[in-house]
């Protein structure tokens, strides 16, 4: 039943004054891993904002464990992971820094896997570089470490390989793959296709208006 999915999103709308991009939206997803598929401007990003709650749907429900997070906006803060990759928000932090700051916000982080994602990402050199001066895709390998990481139980990533080296990507691909199974956790990856080697349990293909 949808009451019981893990994440339940229920006729969920959201314009921008120039157009419609969420219509009536609604799905039901189990923990693990979820694809959000589409060409450009089909409104991959701007879900993922209304289910961070970067955005406010104009419509609808987004129901996290039970948890209705658009009511519950003040305290679903540690239950969702949402760092925007087009963000100038943390240039003045460095990559330590910001990720320094994560634990007081995510109750349930796990410094043993920042360890083993900052090793993954080949991040050691890149750690006490501010954000601006980051590369594309260094920028996103420190965001996506602190995603997960945090262990928030809704993690959010957008466009994960933009700028990523071969090792990188196929490291991802590995750190996706640890997720699958977990039944606390959903990590939902907005992407115009299917990573590979990636076992997807849901895919929402969007389409434009």
């Amino acid at each position: 039943m949808a009451e019981s999915a893990f994440l339940w999103v229920k006729g969920l709308r959201f314009a921008y004054p120039e157009c419609a991009v969420l219509d009536n939206l609604s799905l039901a997803w189990p923990p693990g891993l979820a694809l959000v598929r589409g060409d450009e401007s089909t409104g991959k990003t701007t879900l993922l904002r209304v289910l961070a709650g970067a955005l406010t749907a104009q419509a609808g429900s987004i129901t996290l464990q039970g948890v209705d997070l658009i009511r519950a906006a003040k305290d679903s803060a540690p239950r969702v992971f949402w760092a925007d990759p087009r963000s100038s928000e943390w240039d003045p932090l460095t990559a330590r820094g910001w990720l320094d700051s994560l634990p007081a916000r995510y109750p349930l982080w796990d410094a043993a896997a920042l360890v083993e994602h900052i090793d993954g990402f080949s991040l050691h050199e890149h750690l006490d570089k501010p954000f601006y001066a980051l590369s594309t895709g260094s920028k996103r390998k420190v965001l996506m470490a602190g995603a997960f990481a945090s262990n928030a139980p809704l993690t959010l990533i957008d466009e994960p390989v933009g700028g990523l080296d071969k090792p990188s990507a196929r490291y991802l691909a590995q750190a996706l793959a640890s997720q699958a199974a977990r039944p606390d956790r959903l990590t939902v990856v907005a992407h115009y296709e299917a990573l590979p080697d990636v076992p997807w349990g849901s895919v929402l293909d969007l389409e434009r208006l």
